[in-house]
């Protein structure tokens, strides 16, 4: 079976290849990692949908766990949801296989603790309203796969993202992903064209279910807090595209709407006040599209 592990014949004299055939080939190996990825979209479509289901009730969280690089691409598309999204941080949670410490220094032996993982699980009470995403290359790093064991019995919606085929990380959750990216460039670096695969699954994931659960309004990220200049004129440039007013008028809304994209553009595109368009928003269950929608 051709996996993570496996040794590629043709790729066992590259240290003797010229610069320009190595980064050549490495760069062509990235190709085979979206290929995995678009061979595994009915899968995480299906887990999209399943978890738009479970997190649209309100009170779930979306936890990633994982070990060494597995656990810090998971890290990465967690860190990432509240900036993109606003996605509360009360609702995340990263479980890394030798704890916060690992993301910054590789800690390669904490992956082998099932009683860490399942420890870490218990302590955070993961129970049937919450998401669990396990990560793992090999598919069968003990740390991984014992948290979403435990996810499961616990009654969460588990989903699991590995590369080898029949890998037990597949069994011990709901949803499995396989991304079968066959035998790295460099033989077990799964740095490479696995993790190329895992940050590209997990970008259609994270991105699908913020869509699924009213995010994103005629492709724009509505829920995206204007922190710094950059990103306040990009927020009226989204008012303005969405009601209709100049770039200006926009901005003022934004002020008075206390940097919501959604309320701005409600209030200019409805001209309604403040009051009156968290209202109308909370009666739309927050999605920006059904509200604007309303008329008079």
């Amino acid at each position: 079976m051709n996996t993570t592990e496996t040794a590629s014949p043709r790729f066992a004299d590259i240290d003797h290849w010229p610069t320009a055939d190595l980064t050549a080939g490495i760069i062509e190996a990235q190709y085979a990692a979206i290929a995995a990825v678009q061979a595994a979209q009915g899968a995480i479509a299906r887990a999209v949908d399943l978890a738009a289901a479970r997190l649209e009730r309100g009170a779930g969280r979306l936890i990633y766990i994982g070990a060494g690089t597995s656990g810090r691409i998971g890290t990465q598309d967690c860190v990432e949801l509240r900036p993109t999204f606003n996605w509360p941080d009360a609702r995340t949670l990263v479980v890394m296989a030798g704890g916060p410490q690992a993301f910054l220094r590789a800690r390669e032996g904490a992956e082998d603790s099932a009683a860490d993982a399942e420890q870490a699980f218990a302590a955070a009470a993961v129970g049937q309203s919450d998401v669990v995403l396990g990560v793992a290359a090999s598919g069968r790093t003990a740390f991984t796969i014992a948290g979403l064991r435990h996810a499961r019995a616990a009654g969460a919606l588990t989903i699991g993202l590995f590369n080898n085929p029949g890998a037990p990380l597949g069994d011990a959750c709901e949803v499995p992903v396989l991304l079968a990216t066959g035998s790295e460039f460099l033989a077990g670096s799964t740095r490479m064209k696995a993790g190329t695969a895992q940050k590209v699954a997990l970008n259609a994931f994270s991105t699908a279910l913020m869509i699924r659960l009213g995010f994103v309004c005629k492709g724009l990220m509505v829920e995206m807090k204007p922190t710094n200049a950059k990103l306040r004129d990009r927020a009226a440039g989204m008012v303005s595209s969405l009601s209709g007013a100049s770039t200006a008028a926009s901005a003022k809304a934004l002020e008075e709407a206390g940097g919501s994209v959604k309320l701005a553009a409600l209030m200019l595109a409805r001209k309604l006040a403040r009051a009156e368009a968290e209202a109308a928003l909370a009666r739309a269950g927050g999605r920006l599209d059904a509200a604007l929608a309303v008329r008079p």
